[in-house]
C-alpha cells in the first residue's frame, strides 16, 4: 500500500467527503477518488460506503483509518526524536482539552514541564468534550484532557479519577453549610446552567427527570467560567467539578457542595490518548506530570 493512497484514504476517512478532502490537500477530487480505488482493490474489499452526502469508512476503512493514524503519528514522532538527539528543539505536543481544565490545571502542568524540558513546545485546542476525544481519534491532537461517561472505541485511557457534580455557591447562601445538597433543595433556589451540549448538564437533566423535578435556569450559557463569575458576582447557584475550581474558591468567596445523587457522579476525568500507539518518552513524561497536577489538585 503507498504512502500517498494512505494519506488520500485518511483524509477522505477524517472528512467524509472527496471534495473536502480535495481542498485539505491541494489534489484534484479524480486523482484522490483513483488511489482510493486502487487501495480497495489492493485490500480487496470496499473501504467506504458511498452515501449522498458523502462517505463513510466502513468496518474494514475503520479499521485501515486507525492503523494508518497510528503509523503516520509514529513516524511523525521519530523525526522529531531524531532531529532532538542534535539540536535543542524538542517534540511539539498538542494537547487538546475541554474548557474545565485550561485556566488551571492544564497551564500549571505545562509550566511545571517546561521548567525540566524547557526546549519542548505546546499546542492547545480548548474545545468541547466530545470533540477533544475526536482530536484524539483523528491525530490532531496527541493528548486529550476532557470529562467522559463511557469508554470510547480507539481511544486509550492513560488515567482517570471520578469528577463529582457540585453545586456551587457563595459562602453566604442558604445551603453554603451543608455537606451535600439534595436535587429537590437545589430547586429552591435560582440556578444557572451549562447547555444541553454538556456532560454536566446532560447528567443534570437525566437527574432532576429521574427525581420528578423541573428547573427553569435564569441563565444558560456553553462556558463555565462564565457561570464561575456569575455566581460570583450575583448568587445564583451553578454546577462544576470542584477540582477544576479548587484553587480559586477560597480567594473568590465560594464552595462547591457535593450534590446527594449517584447519577451525579457518574462523569470521570480522562487523559486520553489513541489506541495503539506507542508514546514517545516525551509524551510519557508529560501525561505523568498531567496525572501529577490532577492530583494534587484537591
Amino acid at each position: 500500500m503507498h504512502n500517498a493512497a494512505l494519506r488520500y484514504f485518511l483524509a477522505v476517512a477524517n472528512t467524509g467527503s472527496l471534495s473536502e478532502a480535495s481542498e485539505k490537500l491541494h489534489v484534484s477530487i479524480s486523482a484522490i477518488s483513483r488511489q482510493i480505488t486502487k487501495l480497495e482493490e489492493e485490500v480487496g474489499c470496499p473501504l467506504f460506503e458511498r452515501q449522498a452526502r458523502g462517505m463513510v469508512p466502513n468496518k474494514a476503512g475503520e479499521l485501515l483509518a486507525a492503523h494508518v493514524r497510528r503509523t503516520l503519528l509514529e513516524g511523525q514522532q521519530v523525526l522529531e526524536e531524531i532531529k532532538a538527539l542534535n539540536s535543542f528543539d524538542r517534540s511539539t505536543i498538542r494537547v487538546s482539552t475541554s474548557e474545565a481544565f485550561a485556566r488551571d490545571v492544564l497551564p500549571r502542568a505545562i509550566t511545571r514541564f517546561l521548567e525540566k524540558s524547557p526546549g519542548t513546545r505546546f499546542e492547545v485546542a480548548v474545545t468541547a468534550p466530545k470533540e477533544v476525544t475526536a482530536h484524539v481519534r483523528s491525530g490532531e491532537a496527541d493528548i486529550g484532557l476532557t470529562f467522559g461517561v463511557v469508554r470510547e472505541p480507539e481511544i486509550n485511557v492513560e488515567y482517570t479519577r471520578s469528577a463529582p457534580i457540585c453545586a456551587v455557591m457563595p459562602r453566604s447562601h442558604a445551603l453554603a453549610g451543608h455537606a451535600t445538597v439534595s436535587m429537590a433543595e437545589l430547586r429552591n433556589f435560582p440556578i444557572a446552567l451549562l447547555d444541553r451540549g454538556t456532560t454536566i448538564r446532560q447528567l443534570f437533566d437525566t437527574t432532576a427527570s429521574l427525581e420528578n423535578l423541573l428547573f427553569e435556569p435564569v441563565l444558560t450559557c456553553n462556558n463555565s467560567n462564565t457561570l464561575y463569575a456569575f455566581t460570583q458576582m450575583s448568587g445564583v447557584v451553578s454546577l462544576t467539578s470542584r477540582l477544576t475550581v479548587q484553587a480559586r474558591l477560597a480567594t473568590d468567596g465560594l464552595v462547591a457542595i457535593p450534590i446527594d445523587h449517584p447519577g451525579m457522579s457518574l462523569r470521570a476525568i480522562q487523559i486520553q490518548t489513541l489506541s495503539g500507539r506507542v508514546l514517545s518518552t516525551v509524551l510519557v513524561d508529560f501525561v505523568g506530570e498531567l496525572v501529577k497536577q490532577l492530583q494534587t489538585a484537591d
